[in-house]
Formats: structure tokens, sequence, C-alpha cells
């Protein structure tokens, strides 16, 4: 799925099963609790913090999967709001990072 399907396919969703998007404000602050909850994964999987119970470990890649995907979910939502083409907005980025850190990231040593 292209980004271009993946809003086209979240905005279906959200007019025919969510019924109607929720305000940009509410859906920014859902997006905080999604980053939080995949946060929280990130520093038991690969940080220093345990797990509370053994089967949470288990289960742990496969919720990071889900809380990443309610990421996007949410980020495209709030793009599709605000008419933002995430297509075009991450070429921009990609184009502004290349051009700025072309040489940056090649001659530092702390990646070597």
């Amino acid at each position: 799925m292209t980004i271009k399907e993946a809003q086209a396919t979240v905005d279906n969703w959200i007019k025919t099963i969510g019924i109607r998007y929720y305000n940009e404000l509410t859906n920014t602050a859902v997006l905080m609790e999604e980053v939080g909850e995949m946060s929280r994964l990130m520093a038991r999987i690969y940080g220093e913090q345990s797990f509370k119970k053994k089967e949470d470990e288990l289960t742990a890649k496969d919720d990071l999967a889900g809380e990443m995907a309610d990421v996007l979910f949410v980020l495209i939502c709030l793009a599709n709001q605000t008419g933002i083409d995430l297509t075009e907005a991450l070429q921009k980025s990609l184009d502004k990072k290349t051009k700025r850190d072309k040489d940056r990231h090649a001659n530092n040593e702390k990646l070597k």
C-alpha cells in the first residue's frame, strides 16, 4: 500500500465506520497517547525497563507492531484533516535532509 493509498483507505474507513474524524486537537492528543504506548514497549523491549509479567514479554513484538500502526493511523487522520499529502511531505523532508546532511553524518566519528 502506498502512502497515498493509505490516506485514502483511512479516509474511507473514517467516513464509513468511524462516522467522522475527531477534531484536530483531539486527534493530536490521541496521537500523543499512542506514541506513549509505543514508547512504553520500546523501553521494555530495547531499553532497561522490565516487563511486569512474563506473558507481556512474549507478545511484546506483536504489540509493538500494533502500536506503531496505531501511531501511523492517527498521523494519517491528522494529515487528511489538514490537507497534507504525506507522500509529497515525506519527499520534501527527504530532499531537505539529503541536502543538509549529505556530508554531516559521513564525517561524524560517533557513527563509525
